[in-house]
């Protein structure tokens, strides 16, 4: 078991000036599915065949 405690102030004090963005990674980086997903794609695409269904799976697009 780990030493996070996720009730201390302490343990968020570097979160306080985050952004949305940065929140959003910090669950994305944590999924499994996620990191099952981008481990397949690294393997067998190149970054310029990632594509659309991974991008619109995982909020990685953005409207213009």
């Amino acid at each position: 078991m780990s030493d996070f405690d996720w009730r201390s102030p302490e343990t968020y004090a570097k979160m306080q000036a985050a952004e949305a963005a940065d929140f959003a990674w910090e669950y994305l980086r944590r999924s499994s599915d996620y990191r099952s997903d981008y481990n397949f794609l690294s393997i067998s695409a190149s970054p310029a065949d990632v594509s659309g269904h991974f991008r619109e799976r995982w909020g990685l697009t953005f409207r213009s």
